[in-house]
């Protein structure tokens, strides 16, 4: 296996468009692609050959973003809900239900239903929505996940 230096500079670039594509947001994708390669570091003893470089990165970016996501609860069905565009013979039978989705969202209190726009809609990172209010960046997540376990549970309750 060549330098992991030359590994990085061949395919850092890769790694953080597969993680962007997964993530959709820029900060967490470079985050993930440093931990990736920590990782490879940590674990190049293991490798193989038997399959491409390429692919062993993205397995392991794949591996890091499924324990980051363990470890942080993250908007991803409310994302799912509201940024998913559907087909045309889904859309009428959707529409009620995203306008339902942000019709809730709207009438959530305050600080909560900003932090859930900046982060939907903004696609800005927990560290730059507690900048925004003066807070940290644990706060933004918790009100965050607060704001969502309870957009869920009004949700949950209609049903």
């Amino acid at each position: 296996m060549q330098p992991m230096d030359e590994i990085y500079q061949q395919y850092a670039r890769m790694v953080y468009r597969y993680l962007l594509r997964l993530t959709r947001d820029e900060n967490l994708a470079e985050e993930l692609t440093q931990e990736t390669f920590y990782q490879a570091i940590r674990t190049s003893d293991r490798f193989d050959g038997s399959c491409a470089v390429s692919t062993w990165l993205c397995a392991i970016a794949k591996k890091v973003l499924a324990t980051y996501r363990r470890k942080h609860p993250d908007l991803e069905d409310i994302d799912d809900q509201i940024l998913a565009a559907p087909s045309a013979e889904h859309e009428a039978m959707e529409s009620d239900a995203r306008l339902d989705l942000l019709r809730r969202l709207h009438n959530l209190p305050e600080p909560g239903r900003e932090v859930l726009y900046l982060r939907i809609y903004g696609g800005l990172s927990f560290r730059e929505i507690g900048d925004i209010f003066g807070k940290t960046e644990n706060w933004a997540r918790v009100t965050c996940y607060r704001t969502k376990e309870k957009l869920r549970k009004d949700v949950e309750d209609d049903v």
